[in-house]
């Protein structure tokens, strides 16, 4: 059994808006995870466009298959449905949101070795914003992680500020602008604080704080299996992500389902209109009117 958060880590967490379990999946688990991952990524051999399961580099071709992400698998794949409800993992988000715990998404974010795109400056608040912010994204790291192969980057603190805007051109593209003067005011990119570590440990960052990735441009891949959970008492302000009983029921995954639900003052901005290009936040992000991170096919061209 993987150990609990100590009282010092829950209470770093809620100041700082993130923290790091070590050692939560190890073994035969991990093992069975990573052969599992490979499995699936290995099956988009001649898928030519992005699908419900996968989401695909711009690089990508049938003949050299590149996945970028794995989407949702835990509704598409048994063995990632019973690992988003591992006890070992909610008895963590347990000690941060409540007893009462709802999965409401995940994926697998995939930074192959080389070209690994980025993921832009933003909030998944700006996503999902919900009557309260007791929301929480966990990241199972599949291979071991420095500041080389892409991290995850954090801005400490930045949970108990402003929702930044994640608009381009009037409509949503889940990104904060490079040029954006509000975030320029409050954030000083410079202190990102870039969440490293082995396979196994599990990064943890509040639904409000800023974060985002580089390309990786290491020679090892980088894998994220991440997790969104809600208290049971969040509800989601854009509404259902599929049916009433899948999602109040089959996805309460500890505690009582609730019909009322808990408000708290927070900052929101809707992510509507929606993005000009949908799907991933991949594609949401290619509308943004300016990147902070380079991309594979702009370091190609630069090269």
């Amino acid at each position: 059994m993987a150990a609990k958060l100590t009282p010092e880590e829950v209470a770093f967490y809620h100041e700082n808006g993130y923290v790091v379990a070590r050692g939560v999946v190890t073994g035969e688990k991990l093992d069975a995870l990573r052969r599992e991952t490979d499995r699936i990524v290995a099956e988009a051999a001649g898928i030519t466009e992005h699908n419900d399961v996968y989401d695909l580099e711009d690089s990508h071709s049938p003949s050299n298959p590149r996945v970028r992400r794995l989407k949702e698998p835990y509704r598409h794949f048994e063995f990632f449905n019973k690992l988003a409800r591992d006890p070992d993992v909610l008895d963590i988000v347990e000690q941060l949101v409540g007893p009462d715990i709802r999965l409401y998404g995940g994926k697998m974010n995939l930074k192959s070795a080389g070209y690994g795109a980025p993921v832009e400056w933003h909030q998944d608040w700006a996503f999902y914003p919900h009557t309260n912010d007791d929301v929480l994204a966990t990241g199972l790291l599949l291979d071991d992680c420095d500041e080389m192969n892409g991290p995850l980057m954090v801005m400490p603190g930045s949970h108990k500020g402003p929702t930044y805007n994640h608009h381009a051109d009037g409509y949503f593209c889940g990104a904060m602008s490079a040029d954006d003067e509000e975030a320029a005011q409050n954030l000083d990119y410079s202190k990102a604080v870039k969440l490293t570590g082995n396979a196994g440990d599990m990064t943890i960052h509040h639904v409000r704080m800023v974060h985002g990735s580089a390309m990786n441009q290491s020679n090892r891949q980088r894998r994220l299996l991440l997790h969104e959970y809600t208290a049971g008492d969040a509800w989601p302000l854009v509404g259902l992500k599929g049916e009433f009983d899948q999602c109040f029921y089959d996805l309460l995954v500890r505690g009582m389902p609730n019909t009322q639900p808990r408000t708290v003052p927070a900052p929101v901005r809707l992510p509507y209109p929606s993005a000009k290009k949908g799907g991933s936040i991949y594609e949401n992000q290619k509308g943004t009117e300016k990147r902070f991170f380079e991309t594979y096919e702009q370091a190609r061209k630069a090269g």
